[in-house]
């Protein structure tokens, strides 16, 4: 099974990319996110996920590690296929995908393609609890290779979680409050602040 792939962006065509790696061209499927972000001759490197069936072996690949587990945990529910999926991770970031299920924004899951109300709100209540876990990982791991369009890493928000969860709060409350204080504060709080705001919102 190929878990990773690293070498020289080929070409570049609709949902997917060739990685050329050693002379070999891999076809390999993408979101529109990580396609915007590359050019050919580009290097780069992305996480693989192998789908293996009996007529076809297919290749998705990721600009992180997190990005890659939400497209595994997506297809957990009844309705995502890999298209889907690669479509809701090409309209929502890893990290705009886990606020907008923190904080219960089926709204934001529906503007994807292939997905109407009746599935975004499926996604929001039985991916509720898996959230928190895959948000902190996306705050934590870096992004898997140059060129791969991923966002920074955010420590604030990862450390004002722990620190909400160490204080007694479930996992799942503490990453709604610290996705409502980012709303709020924008992305570049500080951990001090994100906690603050954090706790104003789980007293509420």
């Amino acid at each position: 099974m190929i878990g990773k792939l690293r070498g020289k962006v080929d070409a570049i065509g609709e949902g997917f990319l060739i990685v050329d790696v050693g002379g070999v061209g891999y076809e390999v499927q993408a979101s529109s996110r990580t396609l915007r972000n590359l050019k050919i001759g580009d290097e780069v490197s992305l996480t693989i996920d192998t789908h293996v069936r009996e007529d076809s072996i297919r290749l998705f690949g990721f600009a992180s590690e997190v990005e890659r587990s939400w497209f595994r945990t997506l297809q957990n529910v009844q309705g995502v296929g890999s298209k889907v999926a690669l479509g809701l991770l090409g309209t929502l970031s890893p990290q705009e995908l886990a606020n907008a299920i923190a904080l219960g924004d089926w709204a934001s899951v529906e503007q994807a393609p292939g997905i109407g109300k009746k599935l975004a709100m499926r996604i929001v209540a039985e991916l509720k609890d898996k959230a928190p876990g895959l948000t902190a990982a996306g705050l934590t791991i870096p992004a898997a290779g140059h060129g791969a369009g991923a966002p920074p890493e955010n420590n604030a928000a990862a450390e004002a979680m722990s620190a909400l969860s160490n204080l007694g709060y479930q996992p799942a409350q503490a990453s709604a409050a610290v996705a409502v204080a980012m709303k709020e504060l924008g992305e570049g709080a500080d951990t001090a602040k994100l906690i603050r705001r954090g706790l104003k919102e789980l007293a509420r």
